[in-house]
């Protein structure tokens, strides 16, 4: 009996442990995610620091500066130049599409160039994952020398919402693991110490609990499990009266499943099987439960 109670609470400790562990995991995972959403922004405004410098380089100023990026809202990044530029359209399509295929977050953005006059927005596109979705105009008009910034805005990708999405997902998910895997190893339920006794002697009869057989002159009769329970809580207080609560919550309660009838139903069916045995009957006691009387 301890044996199996310290076996039971060896496997609950165990699937607590797993739990626990998978919780931590995803946990880590989630925020391990964070860190590397970290690296790729700063990655990706040193891509942006390099479309900069290859619009310079295109409008043939190879010595002023890109002014540092500019992170002006959560997706959006502003590049911002030491003097005044031309450009064309297609040559700041190209760098841009060039560039930002090296960063995995960046399949949908817009693009704005701004005049610094008057804020307005001088040139804009759009860039889409799916390509039939580019918004694309005015490829082929050269743009007048003046001190431009670049706007860059980027569709979010949606990884506060993965993280999140990690954490409460995985939540009800670990918890219904964790209920099924406890519900598995519940113990069927709790006998009073002696059951690890297999054969145990009922007046001239002799009760194999281990094999569900009674042994009653020579006769074997087989035992069903729930007659073979129910007699061994009798053979373990025999002379005893044991109230039918008891009775019920040790045989079937235990297990989920409150029985009203059933009971009276086995007690009839065992008390046929002993038979055999005059010495040996199953007694009612009114208002409260049954007695297994044994007469020596």
């Amino acid at each position: 009996m301890f044996d199996s109670r310290n076996l039971l609470s060896g496997k609950r400790k165990y699937l607590f442990g797993l739990i626990l562990l998978s919780f931590i995991s995803v946990i880590c995972a989630a925020f391990s995610m964070a860190g590397n959403d970290d690296f790729d922004i700063a990655r990706r405004e040193v891509l942006l620091r390099g479309i900069g410098h290859e619009l310079l380089l295109q409008s043939g100023d190879r010595t002023s500066r890109v002014l540092p990026v500019k992170k002006i809202a959560e997706n959006e990044y502003q590049i911002s130049f030491e003097h005044a530029l031309n450009f064309q359209p297609t040559g700041l399509v190209n760098i841009t599409n060039r560039v930002l295929a090296n960063d995995p977050l960046a399949s949908d953005y817009v693009v704005n160039v701004l005049n610094a006059g008057n804020a307005g927005v001088a040139y804009g596109y759009a860039i889409s994952k799916n390509k039939k979705d580019d918004i694309v105009p005015c490829r082929g008009r050269k743009q007048p020398k003046d001190r431009y910034s670049i706007s860059i805005k980027f569709k979010p990708a949606g990884m506060n919402t993965t993280q999140k999405g990690c954490l409460l997902g995985g939540l009800p998910v670990l918890a219904f693991v964790g209920f099924m895997l406890f519900r598995s190893v519940k113990p069927r339920r709790a006998l009073p110490d002696g059951e690890h006794t297999d054969v145990l002697a009922l007046g001239a009869a002799m009760f194999d609990a281990k094999n569900r057989k009674l042994i009653i002159n020579g006769n074997t009769i087989e035992l069903t499990g729930t007659e073979s329970r129910l007699l061994l809580i009798f053979a373990l207080s025999p002379n005893q009266t044991i109230e039918r609560s008891r009775l019920q919550k040790e045989i079937w309660e235990d297990e989920g499943v409150i029985v009203g009838r059933s009971l009276d139903m086995f007690i009839s069916k065992l008390r046929k099987k002993l038979e055999f045995d005059p010495n040996i009957n199953i007694v009612v006691i009114r208002g409260k439960g049954y007695k297994l009387e044994i007469c020596s």
